[in-house]
C-alpha cells in the first residue's frame, strides 16, 4: 500500500494534470498557446527569471541556515538529490502547465492579472497542504505568486518553469520540513505584544 501512495498516486495525478489542460483546449478547438502553454525561452526571460530567482532564494537561504527548528541546509546523499532533484523538476514542469499554463489564463479571462495571479497560487497553495497536511505548506502561495508573475510577464510557462525548478532543487538543501507548532508561534506572539 505504502508503494502505490508514493508512487502510483503521484504518477496519476502528475498525468491528470498534464491531460486535463491538453485535452481541454482540445475539446474547445483552441490552440494550447493562447492559454500559454509553451515554451518560448528568451535571453530576456531567461535574465529576469534567474534574477528573480536570486532575489527570491538568496533571503530565505539566509533565513534557513538561521532556522532554529533544524539544521539547514541538509546533508544529501547522491540517491537522494538524483530522486528530489528529478521529481522537483518533473513536479515545476506539470505543475505550471496545469495551474500558470491552464488555470491562470482561466482566471485572467474573467479577472484582472493581479487577481488572476492570487487566485491561482492560492488554490496552487492548498493543493500542497492537501498532499502533506501542513498548514505552514500554504507559504508556497508567496513563490506561486512569483511564478504567477512570471506567466503573466512573458506570456507563456517557460519561465515560471524554470523557477520553479530552481526552487524546487533549492528546497532540496534548505526548505525547513520541521516547522513550530502553532502554539510556539501564538506563544511568541504574545511575547512581543
Amino acid at each position: 500500500m505504502e508503494f502505490v501512495l508514493k508512487n502510483v498516486v503521484p504518477t496519476i495525478a502528475g498525468l491528470v494534470l498534464i491531460f486535463v489542460p491538453f485535452q481541454w483546449c482540445r475539446f474547445r478547438n483552441e490552440d494550447p498557446k493562447l492559454y500559454g502553454l509553451s515554451w518560448n525561452f528568451t535571453h530576456r526571460g531567461l535574465a529576469e527569471c534567474l534574477l528573480v530567482s536570486g532575489f527570491v532564494l538568496i533571503p530565505l537561504t539566509l533565513a534557513s541556515m538561521n532556522w532554529p527548528f533544524e539544521s539547514l541546509p541538509r546533508d544529501n546523499t547522491v540517491y537522494r538529490i538524483l530522486n528530489l532533484g528529478s521529481a522537483g523538476i518533473a513536479a515545476a514542469i506539470i505543475e505550471e502547465i496545469f495551474y500558470r499554463g491552464w488555470i491562470q489564463p482561466l482566471f485572467r479571462r474573467r479577472f484582472s492579472p493581479f487577481r488572476s495571479i492570487v487566485f491561482t497560487s492560492a488554490i496552487f497553495a492548498l493543493s500542497h497542504i492537501f498532499v502533506t497536511r501542513s498548514l505552514f505548506l500554504f507559504a508556497v502561495f508567496f513563490p506561486g505568486c512569483v511564478m504567477g508573475f512570471l506567466r503573466e510577464r512573458h506570456g507563456n510557462i517557460a519561465t515560471s518553469t524554470l523557477f520553479h525548478g530552481i526552487a524546487n532543487v533549492w528546497a532540496m538543501w534548505f526548505a525547513p520540513q520541521n516547522w513550530p507548532s502553532f502554539g510556539w508561534v501564538i506563544g511568541r506572539f504574545q511575547e512581543l505584544v
